[in-house]
Parts: structure tokens; sequence; C-alpha cells
């Protein structure tokens, strides 16, 4: 059988009995709301992510983005760190390794707290990738090896097919593919969301953002980091995310380059 293409344990309980209505149902889903998740593509074949998750993903994409890099680092990053960490940022791994990469700071990749920050650990793992000589023509999980020496590198292989689909999803290569829903996120941080955006993004992108794979790169990046940063809503190239479902609806209200709505409630 097919591996199921769920990526992490957004586990949703559904619990059908003889006899219950649909109205104990519809208020069973109102006192009990689904967990926080968020899903790359639609229907059966969508990937889901919890919100971590996303939000180290867009970072990494982000970050590819900023160096003026390709999509297809963009996928040989995203491929290397579900190997490596499940897109986890976690703070042990074999012998010294650390973070989404599981780099190492006894091979001089960075200090354990440089390499526990996404971006850097992002940034420091494209640094190396670009060394490699002929980078752009390699398949994704040699590209990955080039970079991670891993004992075993066959790992990054299984990953392929789902990294390509998140990277297509988050640089805009296609649009409306990425959304995250939640009921209430965390307290609305503006000032962290502008640092967070000029490091990860680039000075001044997420005002900027002109062409409509970069503006949707940078509202995509704004789904990816709601969670965290108490955004309940972007609008993007005549489209509307809100945080209460998945997917972006037509809006005709909606200006090309990205905005967002800070809020909790």
């Amino acid at each position: 059988m097919r591996r199921r293409r769920w990526l992490v344990a957004v586990t949703v309980a559904v619990v059908a009995a003889v006899g219950v209505t649909i109205g104990v149902r519809s208020l069973l889903h109102e006192v009990n709301p689904p967990p926080p998740a968020c899903r790359v593509g639609n229907g059966p074949e969508a990937l889901y992510l919890d919100t971590e998750q996303a939000a180290n993903a867009t970072t990494i994409t982000a970050v590819a983005h900023r160096m003026g890099l390709p999509h297809h680092a963009v996928t040989i990053a995203l491929a290397t760190v579900l190997q490596e960490s499940k897109m986890h940022n976690v703070p042990y791994g074999d012998r010294d390794s650390v973070g989404l990469f599981q780099q190492r700071p006894s091979q001089g990749w960075g200090t354990p707290a440089q390499l526990l920050t996404p971006s850097y650990a992002a940034e420091a793992f494209y640094r190396h990738l670009v060394k490699v000589n002929g980078w752009q023509q390699l398949p994704v999980a040699l590209a990955a090896q080039s970079v991670q020496h891993s004992a075993d590198g066959s790992g990054y292989a299984a990953w392929v097919e789902e990294a390509r689909a998140i990277a297509r999803a988050l640089t805009g290569e296609v649009t409306g593919e990425f959304s995250c829903r939640f009921a209430s996120g965390a307290r609305p941080a503006p000032a962290r969301l502008a640092a967070l955006a000029d490091t990860e993004l680039g000075h001044g992108e997420l005002q900027g953002a002109g062409q409509q794979a970069d503006s949707w790169l940078v509202a995509q990046w704004l789904v990816g980091h709601a969670y965290q940063l108490g955004i309940s809503s972007v609008t993007v190239r005549g489209h509307r995310w809100q945080r209460g479902d998945f997917g972006w609806a037509a809006d005709s209200a909606a200006g090309d380059k990205p905005a967002w709505v800070l809020g909790r409630r």
C-alpha cells in the first residue's frame, strides 16, 4: 500500500454512534475545535503539518528567497529537514547534532544557539549547498547528501515528493495551496513579526513584495507564522485567508501586496 502522506501527528478523532443527531455533532464540534494544523494542497493527497513545522518550512523558504536561490534549493532543504528532524527544531540528536538540519557545532556549523535558530540553520545549509559543484542539476537526495555527509544518505530520497509539493506551495510556484487552521493563536506580536520578517525574508520585503510569486511567498510566510505571532487573517492578490478554516477565499477588496490583521479573537 502506498505510504500515507501524513507528515505529522495531526489527529482528528471521528466518533460515529448510532442515534447521535446532527445537532449534537455540531455542538461537539463547537465545544471541541480541531487542533491547530496547516495543510498543503487539497483533497485526499493533501499534506498536513503542525504549526511548528509550518513555521519552519516557511522560514526555510524565506531564507532561500532572501539569498536569491532557486526553488530547487528549497526542495533540497525541505527534504533534508524532513529526514533529519521531521521539520522540528529539536535541541538534541546524534552526538552533538541539533536543530532542523541536525548540524554539529563540533564540525564548524555554528554554536548550538545559532543552530537552534531556524533562519541561521537554513542559511548555513544553503551556504554549504551552493559550494557543491553543479548542485542545481543534482537530484534532490544526492544534493542533500553532498551537504550533510550522512552515514546513510539513502533516507533523503523518501521525502522528495513531499518536499517538492511543499516547496511549490510556499514559493508561490502554485498559489493558494497552503493554509492553516486554528481557533486562537498567541498574543499578537507586531514588533516580533517585523523583526522576524527582516531577518528571514530580508529588510523591507514584508511591505515591498511586488511580483506575483514573491507576494504569495510573503503571504504564505505570514500564514505559516500566524499561530505564533497572533495573525488572524492575511490577504494577497484578490484572496483572503482566515484562521478559522483551511483554504483561501476570493476577496475583491484584497490588494496585490500582502496585508495582515493581528488579533487573538
